[in-house]
């Protein structure tokens, strides 16, 4: 490791996190697989994609033809990295499948964890 922070941070005693805050990956806990020839792999455990119900509603997008994932969440989350937000929304595993069909609804949510109105 040669990052000068991560290496402050483990010197400290304090976890270190590879991934920024807007990465799908960024609560998800390393592992190690240790071989039978003493090699060590490192991983990233399992995500387990919340249940989209467990999101509040902000609002509905309704596709245009060539819009892009990314742009849509860059207009309503500020960051086009947090497109995977929307597709845990809306129970989709294929990013391209929610922009592919013309008039498709979207939902935009919260972040999981974070109530809002939803009457």
């Amino acid at each position: 490791m040669t990052d000068p922070l991560q290496i402050l941070l483990q010197q400290a005693g304090l976890k270190s996190n590879p991934f920024s805050p807007a990465s799908r990956y960024y609560n998800v806990a390393a592992a190690t697989l240790k071989q039978t020839n003493g090699d060590e792999i490192v991983y990233l455990s399992r995500r387990i994609v919340p249940a989209a119900e467990r999101f509040s509603l902000l609002q509905e997008h309704t596709t245009t033809q060539g819009e892009r994932l990314d742009l849509i969440a860059f207009q309503y989350l500020g960051d086009p990295e947090r497109f995977w937000q929307i597709c845990d929304a809306n129970n989709a595993m294929d990013p391209d499948e929610l922009t592919a069909e013309t008039g498709k609804k979207i939902r935009i949510t919260l972040p999981e964890g974070i109530p809002g109105n939803n009457a």
